[in-house]
């Protein structure tokens, strides 16, 4: 859906809650070859302080996928950046520095926007023309939206279906606030960068830990702030849930039970991340809640008619903590799906002396690679 052409060099730049991620890819010989990347830690202030959803009674519509409630809605409109929000000076700041360390070759660049702003949906909706779907899908999601329509970008796509006579028809919603998209535009563009287009992380994991896989499959992203969990059907991201806990839920655990500075904690799960047996009884309380969700959101998922006797096949790890050895071991005695940690470099080529590093940074690195990846066909 891109507007702008196409070049050889491609960057994809992710602005998370704990620092820049940013990797350069060079088209070689029809495949994507790595060329740069480059990370800066630091604590940034991108969420919304509340979750995307919570209870079942919160989701509005049938069978069409998941919405704030209008008590969230009105949080949701009210912590939306700013023009003259002051971290659009210190987050570009932090890439422009960011891409001079590991000498980026290209200013074109494809961004990610933060999931806690973002609305998307799936719709079941009687089948229509094409030329008169995007009318049709505004009018049904006018109403769900945390903000006026006019204010917000919305961007769908028709879903596969399986049953050619079907008189009916799935469309997957997109939509951010377009004050967000200026404000992200704004940091990339005092950063150097012209930036070719803006996308949601759930596409962006979709393109590096699935790709051309059909399987229903679902990604938790374990970030710094909060868990991402993205149910991924038919090679799209169907569906996103979100909760406030991630490494710094680790670090305050850390802290607590070990008695321990607060800078201590990032080597102590390095340190952890490499052991084969874990003391993990103190672990538990993130890693259940995250087990719940992915229980809650497969199932409804599954509950969908739409969506009627599909396995789900696979889960995926990312996200800096997803190494901790815990998480894996106890999400695969809880679910007959494969659980593994996933490797975004996969679809990458690189020279063999970068695996053992790459393969170290690879779970923060999944947004910023299937940035990258977007527009190399």
């Amino acid at each position: 859906m891109s507007l702008f052409k196409k070049t050889e060099a491609y960057l994809g730049v992710d602005i998370g809650a704990h620092g820049v991620k940013l990797v350069e890819l060079h088209k070689v010989k029809g495949r994507p070859q790595v060329w740069t990347y480059g990370i800066v830690e630091e604590e940034l202030d991108i969420h919304l302080p509340e979750t995307h959803d919570k209870n079942p009674e919160e989701i509005l519509g049938h069978d069409s996928g998941i919405f704030l409630n209008s008590e969230n809605k009105k949080k949701k409109e009210k912590e939306l950046p700013q023009m003259d929000d002051p971290r659009i000076d210190r987050y570009s700041k932090l890439l422009k520095e960011l891409l001079s360390q590991a000498k980026v070759t290209t200013n074109l660049t494809t961004g990610s926007l933060p999931v806690s702003y973002i609305f998307h949906a799936v719709l079941n909706l009687p089948k229509v023309e094409d030329k008169e779907l995007d009318h049709v899908v505004k009018a049904e999601i006018k109403k769900m939206l945390p903000r006026p329509i006019e204010e917000m970008q919305v961007v769908h796509q028709k879903i596969p279906s399986r049953d050619e006579n079907a008189r009916d028809m799935s469309v997957l919603v997109t939509a951010a606030p377009k004050v967000l998209v200026q404000f992200y535009t704004a940091i990339f563009q005092k950063a150097g960068l012209q930036l070719q287009e803006l996308e949601t992380e759930a596409f962006a994991l979709e393109r590096s830990l699935v790709g051309r896989d059909k399987a229903t499959v679902m990604v938790v992203d374990i970030g710094a702030e909060r868990t991402n969990f993205f149910i991924i059907d038919q090679g799209l991201p169907m569906t996103h849930r979100s909760i406030s806990r991630g490494g710094r839920s680790i670090d305050a655990l850390l802290i607590e039970s070990l008695g321990i500075e607060k800078d201590w904690t990032g080597q102590i799960k390095k340190d952890i991340s490499k052991m084969e047996k874990v003391p993990k009884d103190i672990f538990m309380p993130v890693v259940d809640t995250i087990i719940k969700e992915i229980d809650y959101g497969f199932n409804l998922f599954l509950s969908q008619s739409s969506n009627k006797g599909k396995k789900p096949e696979k889960i995926i790890l990312t996200g800096g903590v997803s190494v901790m050895p815990f998480f894996k071991e106890e999400i695969q005695k809880k679910f007959s799906a494969k659980v593994f940690i996933g490797d975004p470099w996969a679809r990458t080529v690189y020279q063999d002396g970068l695996k053992q590093i790459l393969d170290n940074i690879g779970p923060r690195m999944a947004v910023s690679i299937g940035l990258a990846i977007r527009n190399i066909s």
